[in-house]
């Protein structure tokens, strides 16, 4: 079956960086999309990027426009989140999931990120 398994969250002083990872198992893991989401404590669910299948090209939401990073090595069915220069708005559980033509369908359990002094 599918499943997708997010590792790498923790607590981190602001301004510090995390990196997050993905494994993917049970579909064709080189052929999909991925996207992560995060949602934070009372708020909604948001989007924190997208990489493709091949991993040439990202999308990222402006927030994260210069601090994350979206990165994938299909040869170890695992996508990778790297944030740097967190800041405490950054604290949420973080999400991976396939994005299967602009749709996500499969979901990790979610790891989560605090940042705080």
């Amino acid at each position: 079956q599918v499943q997708l398994v997010e590792s790498g969250g923790g607590l981190v002083q602001p301004g510090g960086s995390l990196r997050l990872s993905c494994a993917a198992s049970g579909f064709t893991f080189s052929s999909s999309a991925m996207s992560w989401l995060r949602q934070a404590p009372g708020k909604g669910l948001e989007w924190v990027g997208d990489i493709v299948s091949g991993g040439r090209s990202t999308y990222l939401p402006d927030f994260a426009k210069g601090r994350f990073t979206i990165s994938r090595d299909n040869s170890k069915n695992t996508v990778y989140l790297q944030m740097n220069s967190l800041k405490p708005e950054d604290t949420a559980v973080y999400y991976c999931a396939r994005n299967e033509h602009s749709a996500w369908d499969y979901w990790g359990q979610g790891t989560q990120v605090t940042v705080s002094s």
